[in-house]
């Protein structure tokens, strides 16, 4: 690989930090080519980027851009890594499921928001809900009260409504 090959990897990982919320590393060693072609399907229908880059260059890349100096000690071994802006939770879940199911693969580091996270926070990486959910809980936090205000006053008409029912009965008794 020449010195152009070199600075363009370099330019491509620097816009991939830039322009995503998250990147997460993996081990990939003993892993197929079909199971890492399956991987990456799965990163591809959640819109993750996963890419196998020489430490060397990731390592320029993340001395380029700055904030990521935890993953410095990470850079050893076959490492791919796994860029996400929309849903920064979804790469931890389709990790965590392979690893479950192979135990390859292992989660070696991720930043979320310049937030670092080791390996061993994969499951609770992997249990955080995705923005939707959080904007769906945050929708439906905002519509209870309403929803109660008008579970109240129905209540109160019905019981009205009611109360004026018996008082008719009597009169007609």
């Amino acid at each position: 690989m020449d010195k152009n090959q070199k600075a363009e990897i370099i330019r491509e990982v620097v816009d991939l930090l830039k322009n995503n919320t998250a990147v997460y590393l993996t081990d990939y060693s003993g892993i197929n080519v079909e199971d890492l072609s399956k991987i990456r399907r799965e990163f591809r229908k959640e819109g993750i980027t996963y890419k196998v880059i020489k430490n060397t260059l990731f390592k320029r890349a993340i001395d380029e851009v700055g904030g990521y100096e935890k993953l410095d000690g990470h850079l050893k071994g076959m490492i791919g890594y796994a860029f996400n802006s929309e849903n920064p939770s979804a790469p931890a879940k389709i990790i965590k499921k392979y690893y479950d199911d192979k135990q390859k693969l292992p989660l070696v580091a991720c930043y979320i928001d310049s937030a670092y996270y080791d390996g061993s926070q994969l499951d609770t990486l992997a249990t955080m809900p995705s923005k939707p959910e959080i904007i769906a809980g945050i929708l439906g936090s905002l519509n209870a009260p309403a929803s109660g205000i008008v579970g109240s006053i129905n209540a109160v008409m019905r019981e009205l409504v009611s109360v004026i029912d018996e008082i008719s009965k009597k009169k007609a008794a």
